[in-house]
């Protein structure tokens, strides 16, 4: 597989309603696209890097530098055996994963669209419908809150998640549970507290939540191990793993009992397979986290969420909750018993409007 030349698209699309986490409120998205032309064929990635640093480092326009000057030149031109090479290729830089990501997985479809086949095949993964669960940010009022998770739910949505911060924590969760007694229901603090906050968190722990989602800080595994052993609610990392070694580690140190996966944060589809496997072999569930993506980055994760030891509801959900239109068609929608069929067609399997690509791109640049 020889990737010919290598396309960069900044872009900005607006929310169908804005979300809010403990970073703060969003009105719009900005994004990467990455296109690998190769025999004939386009490969599609997104980069899932914001345009602040608060998720990650990394952001929209750090990715442009380092995708433009350093990875794009690493791969433009080069004959690669699979698409599993191309993380192999970017090792020598640091860090950035989520621009590695977009390139490498924009390689991934490259390759199963030139063999064929739907990306699932070349990941390992079953083709399976995907289990949705739906990710609610932080609502103006609890009745607010109780409205919007009721709609979710009317739409066929198997989990949802809350987010949380100081002050917006306890009692919506409680709220919820007290609504919806057998609802599968988790939260997600996005590192918004600290440990002093850990006998507050456990009153947490009578609401029968899946799991706390990264209560504490993003780099701190040892004050998770801590945290966790204060807790009966199950932590899972998001934000701490962004590496197999760290993963590693973590459950070594009992930080956490599930771990999320988002091939961004992992540097892309080959990284996340990896950790998918190590979790597996230690009988740790995985779940599939979500960045906003548009349905290109969308239809990647729901290839990834068929791999075997997926098996709680992601945060994989429909095209419409973010974006109307998407930057595809059709777009990717929940059906009533709650799942998601994944594309069949070749590589990711969706077909790229390139006239919205086109009129939401505010930047673009070409290898060639």
């Amino acid at each position: 597989m020889r990737i010919e030349k290598v396309e960069l698209r900044r872009l900005r699309l607006p929310l169908v309603r804005p979300f809010e986490t403990s970073f703060g409120r969003v009105d719009d998205r900005t994004f990467l696209l990455v296109t690998v032309h190769g025999g004939g064929v386009e490969g599609w990635g997104e980069c899932v890097a914001e345009a602040a640093p608060f998720y990650s480092a990394e952001t929209a326009a750090t990715a442009w530098h380092v995708l433009r000057d350093f990875l794009v030149p690493m791969l433009a031109g080069a004959e690669l055996s699979s698409a599993a090479e191309a993380w192999h290729r970017m090792t020598r830089v640091r860090g950035h994963q989520m621009a590695k990501a977009a390139i490498e997985m924009a390689a991934w479809d490259l390759d199963a669209r030139q063999r064929g086949v739907p990306l699932w095949t070349l990941l390992g993964g079953n083709g399976r419908p995907v289990a949705s669960g739906v990710s609610i940010g932080i609502q103006p009022s609890l009745d607010a809150l109780e409205a919007r998770v009721d709609a979710e739910l009317a739409d066929g949505y198997l989990r949802v998640k809350i987010k949380i911060k100081p002050g917006w924590d306890l009692e919506p969760a409680r709220r919820l549970r007290e609504r919806h007694p057998s609802l599968a229901l988790m939260v997600d603090a996005n590192a918004a507290y600290t440990l002093a906050d850990a006998d507050h968190l456990a009153g947490l722990d009578d609401l029968s939540l899946m799991m706390i989602e990264q209560p504490l800080e993003y780099d701190d595994v040892g004050k998770h191990a801590a945290l966790a052993a204060r807790l009966s609610t199950p932590v899972c990392l998001d934000e701490s793993i962004h590496s197999v070694g760290i993963a590693e580690d973590a459950l070594d140190r009992r930080a956490c009992r599930i771990i999320n996966i988002k091939p961004g944060r992992m540097g892309g589809h080959l990284q996340s397979r990896l950790l998918h496997d190590l979790c597996a072999s230690r009988g740790v569930p995985v779940w599939h986290g979500g960045m906003l993506e548009s349905g290109i980055g969308r239809a990647h994760n729901l290839h990834l969420s068929t791999l075997p030891n997926f098996t709680l509801p992601g945060d994989v959900a429909a095209s419409r909750r973010y974006f109307a239109p998407d930057l595809i068609e059709p777009g990717i929608d929940v059906r009533s018993d709650g799942t998601i069929d994944v594309p069949s067609g070749p590589g990711i399997g969706v077909a790229i409007e390139s006239g919205r690509v086109k009129s939401a791109t505010e930047e673009y640049w070409c290898s060639a």
